[in-house]
């Protein structure tokens, strides 16, 4: 009986979030505010119905009740979500806050499958995001002073990631986290917000040559201290977005060229340099039997989409915790693996409408300090979704960064939710005065 309900239950869920995907793009079609109102309840009920399919899979083959307890906290979670910010934002965009409720149900009830422990941490952290992220509205709409911190930002970003470098702890070979007073935070994820605002203060009024050249030295120093800490990852993502952020500014080709070039060169040092970039480079270059031990997350993760095929093997089903690291660098893999294929193109298909939501907002919105923002946070957003997805898949080297929302990570889903936020409180402010559309 349990097979049976879990093969229908896996079924269910891949066609509802068929559906949701498919809707959160006709939705753009929809010319009357209350047809798309239509369009939003029916994603937000799916939220709530996929939630309810993988968690009564989940106790029956557990029948644990503390999931039981933890599925209800999660459901008055997501109702007073897209009840209240609603109700407290009238011009809130509907598509982004059912796509974040979706994103982080998606991490909680796959999270919960590979180690509840995790799943209920990244909840508690989750619920406080949003709490925090309730205030970032309305410090978009009123604080003006936003647009003359850049020296903080730019001063603050560099002095957290200095802190890890010289305080943080070694995991897979790079210095990501630091512990204060026993709680571990990865405070690159935070920068990524700092470099973003700092970058659009430099770049939003003036963009000579000295200028230009001043906020390049600045950029540099953030990226190289993450290269001597060897978050890899994180470098890359901060030289993807201040690349694409200054095109933005300046529209001139011949910069985004020259990066392009030190990259190539730096690339390459990185990989004489250290031994665990060489490791992934080679395993994404070499078959595996050539490296055995050393490319076996990416062979696992390999093994597990082809297991999932198009339907996946069913939630429950799989071996998803063979999978090193599962419930963070390599969740990609393991959804894969037992919801398959087309949820997983799903899945991508949204964090695609997320981005292309960010991008509408930079492009509609006239302020040019928000316009520069709204851009970097998209394109940090997005490459990160790339690199983990590319990881994983062995279409890119292996980079160790988080997929936003869904991989277990406090601070990758606190800083996720604040970019969420910061985009809705855009939104918020252009609507009002009728400069943004949905």
């Amino acid at each position: 009986m349990t097979s049976i309900v879990t093969t229908a239950a896996n079924y269910l869920i891949i066609i509802i979030f068929a559906v949701y995907t498919y809707l959160g793009f006709h939705v753009f079609k929809k010319k009357t505010e209350e047809e798309r109102r239509h369009i939003y309840r029916i994603q937000a009920l799916s939220v709530f119905a996929i939630s309810f399919l993988a968690y009564t899979v989940l106790y029956l083959h557990t029948e644990s009740l503390e999931l039981l307890l933890y599925y209800g906290a999660q459901t008055m979670f997501f109702l007073a979500v897209l009840i209240a910010f609603p109700m407290i934002y009238k011009n809130c965009s509907r598509l982004l806050l059912n796509h974040l409720c979706m994103l982080m149900s998606v991490g909680f009830f796959m999270i919960a499958r590979l180690d509840l422990e995790r799943s209920v941490r990244q909840f508690l952290i989750a619920v406080a995001g949003v709490l925090i992220s309730i205030f970032v509205p309305v410090m978009i709409n009123k604080a003006k002073f936003l647009k003359k911190w850049t020296a903080f930002y730019g001063l603050f970003g560099f002095a957290l990631l200095a802190a890890v470098f010289l305080l943080g702890s070694v995991t897979g070979g790079s210095k990501i986290n630091v512990t204060v007073h026993g709680i571990t935070l990865a405070p690159s994820e935070f920068v990524k917000i700092l470099f973003v605002f700092f970058i659009a203060g430099m770049l939003h009024k003036n963009t000579s040559f000295r200028r230009v050249a001043v906020t390049t030295l600045c950029a540099a120093a953030h990226v190289l201290i993450l290269v001597l800490s060897r978050d890899l990852g994180g470098a890359l993502i901060l030289f993807v977005v201040y690349m694409s952020m200054l095109y933005a500014a300046t529209k001139k080709f011949s910069y985004v060229g020259a990066g392009l070039f030190c990259f190539s060169g730096a690339a390459v040092a990185a990989f004489y340099l250290f031994s665990h970039v060489r490791i992934r480079v080679l395993t994404w270059t070499t078959d595996f039997d050539v490296l055995k031990n050393d490319s076996s997350q990416v062979s696992q993760s390999l093994f597990a989409i082809g297991t999932g095929s198009w339907f996946g093997s069913g939630f429950c089903q799989g071996l998803p915790e063979t999978i090193p690291v599962a419930v963070s660098d390599f969740i990609f893999a393991a959804i894969c693996e037992e919801f398959g294929i087309v949820f997983a193109i799903c899945l991508i298909l949204v964090c695609f409408s997320c981005f292309l939501m960010f991008v509408n907002s930079s492009l509609q919105i006239k302020d040019n300090f928000y316009k520069l923002v709204s851009f970097g946070l998209s394109v940090s957003f997005i490459f990160q979704v790339f690199l983990t997805i590319g990881g994983d898949s062995k279409f890119i080297p292996l980079t160790g960064v988080t997929l936003p929302l869904v991989s277990y990570g406090g601070s990758s889903v606190l800083s996720s939710v604040i970019v969420f936020a910061i985009i809705q409180g855009l939104y918020i402010m252009k609507r009002s005065e009728g400069e943004v559309h949905e």
